[in-house]
């Protein structure tokens, strides 16, 4: 159980339904690479209900997409609760964590270049 990750790309040049890359395993946050490059990352998480994330900060924005079900992402102390297809910016350095009350899936997409603030 736990923290379960995936580093390698998808296919390329192939349609993939990103909701169905993932299935959920009880009690586990599963982390897929879609993307990996030095100017950042797309990756795909199925995080099953209970589990959480320790807090963390990022250098850089992150973009936070739900694809499955729904998300409570907590930014700064503040507490956003995103439904199927809502999407959040979680700023460089803010603290942030998530909490799976429900089981959701979410795209994460990191970009490390034009970095200005």
């Amino acid at each position: 159980m736990g923290m379960h990750t995936d580093t390698t790309e998808l296919a390329k040049s192939k349609a993939h339904i990103i909701v169905e890359i993932l299935e959920y395993i009880a009690n586990s946050t599963l982390i897929k690479t879609i993307i990996k490059k030095s100017t950042g990352n797309i990756t795909v998480m199925a995080m099953d209900a209970g589990e959480e994330l320790a807090e963390k900060t990022s250098p850089f924005d992150t973009f936070i997409q739900v694809i499955d079900g729904e998300a409570q992402l907590i930014i700064n102390n503040k507490k956003y609760n995103l439904r199927l297809g809502e999407g959040i910016i979680i700023p460089a350095h803010a603290s942030h964590c998530f909490n799976a009350n429900k089981q959701f899936k979410i795209i994460a997409t990191i970009i490390k270049s034009g970095y200005e603030d």
